[in-house]
């Protein structure tokens, strides 16, 4: 490790990441926003789901201010986040097969529709399940995962595959198997994850493709304003009225 401090040292390699996406990813950007804004064209709605801190950057993009305002949460019960007592049951659900059936079932998606599927590792039934079930209702799927885990670990699905596998469009974080971008002889384990970082930024260059995207093809995008500046509450009132069959977390 250089003379930095460990927070500098943190912030290089979330920079270092944040170039590689940028740099390596440019493609699946660009083909990820094309496809959220071919979709809300179309009238097809939109969707993020995201287990344990996976869930964080789909949160991020969910009426959000400077967003798509058709971005909904498909949220499973017990793993979105951390909030569920104890927190290590989240961890548990995302192996239990099944469950992503139940969770579609049950959820507006259908065909036409786009999920964003964020896994960092991509390897555990609930991610993998939830692509495939959600390809075959005719949903396309952009997948947000770490390719090497693909290779550097073994799948926790029947199959024996990862998430990537079941996407239109993958979009690789680049992040290490593990998740920790330093080491001190002085500390036991690698430590300070940048996953969250990297995959929030990689989701919101793909809004910021879609919301020009549409603009290009003259088409206004739905997109919010904060409501901490004047005139934000109308402007999100008049988009969530022009747009309210497809936005799911105002019911």
């Amino acid at each position: 490790m250089s003379d930095r401090k460990p927070a500098g040292q943190f912030i290089d390699a979330a920079i270092d990441l944040l170039r590689r996406v940028r740099d390596e990813e440019a493609h699946t950007i660009e083909a990820a926003g094309t496809l959220i804004a071919d979709t809300v064209r179309d009238g097809g709605r939109l969707f993020a789901f995201g287990a344990g801190h996976s869930s964080l950057a789909a949160q991020d993009v969910v009426y959000r201010a400077g967003g798509l305002a058709l971005m909904n949460l498909l949220a499973v019960p017990g793993v979105v986040g951390v909030d569920v007592m104890p927190a290590t049951l989240g961890s548990a659900l995302e192996r239990v097969d099944g469950l992503a059936s139940a969770v579609l079932d049950s959820s507006p998606l259908r065909e036409g529709d786009t999920l964003v599927i964020i896994s960092l590792s991509g390897r555990n039934a609930l991610p993998v399940e939830m692509a495939l079930n959600a390809r075959a209702l005719g949903v396309r799927v952009i997948g947000v995962t770490s390719v090497a885990y693909a290779t550097e670990t073994k799948s926790r699905h029947a199959s024996g595959t990862f998430l990537k596998d079941h996407c239109d469009i993958v979009l690789d974080s680049k992040i290490d198997v593990g998740d920790a971008e330093l080491t001190l002889d002085t500390v036991p384990a690698p430590f300070a994850p940048a996953s969250t970082v990297v995959t929030s930024a990689l989701l919101q260059a793909v809004m910021a493709t879609a919301a020009a995207t549409l603009a290009e093809r003259g088409i206004e995008p739905p997109l919010l304003r904060s409501g901490n500046v004047d005139g934000g509450h109308d402007w999100n009132g008049r988009v969530m009225e022009q747009y309210g069959d497809r936005i799911f977390y105002r019911r």
